[in-house]
């Protein structure tokens, strides 16, 4: 019996090598790009804003209705800001995208979700937060904006000067 163990793992060792080996020949070859094994290239220019006018402007709000069919959990008080939990929650239909914007940070866009159709209003990540501020989170659905907010207080700044 102690030798068909020792004979499953080295097949499932061998299986995860020549996996792993075929991608890397993949890519070396030009089979596959690096943009398509991995994420999309970053949208500096989305993401570089520093100021919350610019960074609403840059996601394409032009129009935002203010709702409490978003709901925002996060802590009342975060006692370090580099690590804030949030979920955002809505059975909004047709959503397209859920942003996260935290009006005091430098940069005050923190994160775009892109959801299919078959997905739910729901992420749950989190944040760096500078100091005490509100958490916005935008949601795009059905070519239109809606928003809600929740005020986080922050006893130690999580972004670095």
């Amino acid at each position: 019996m102690e030798i068909l163990r020792v004979g499953i793992k080295r097949r499932v060792i061998l299986k995860g090598t020549i996996a792993s080996g075929a991608i890397g020949l993949s890519l070396t070859s030009g089979l596959i790009t690096p943009n398509m094994a991995f994420a999309a290239s970053w949208p500096a220019n989305v993401f570089n804003k520093t100021n919350l006018n610019d960074a609403l402007s840059s996601l394409g709000v032009r129009e935002l209705a203010i709702t409490n069919d978003i709901l925002i959990k996060a802590p009342d008080l975060a006692e370090h800001g580099a690590v804030v939990p949030i979920t955002v929650e809505t059975a909004i239909p047709a959503i397209e995208k859920i942003s996260l914007l935290v009006d005091k940070n430098p940069n005050p866009l923190v994160s775009t979700f892109e959801l299919t159709q078959k997905c739910r209003g729901y992420i749950s990540t989190r944040i760096k937060m500078k100091e005490s501020s509100n958490i916005i989170a935008v949601v795009q659905a059905g070519g239109k904006f809606y928003s809600n907010r929740k005020v986080v207080d922050v006893a130690i700044g999580g972004c670095d000067e």
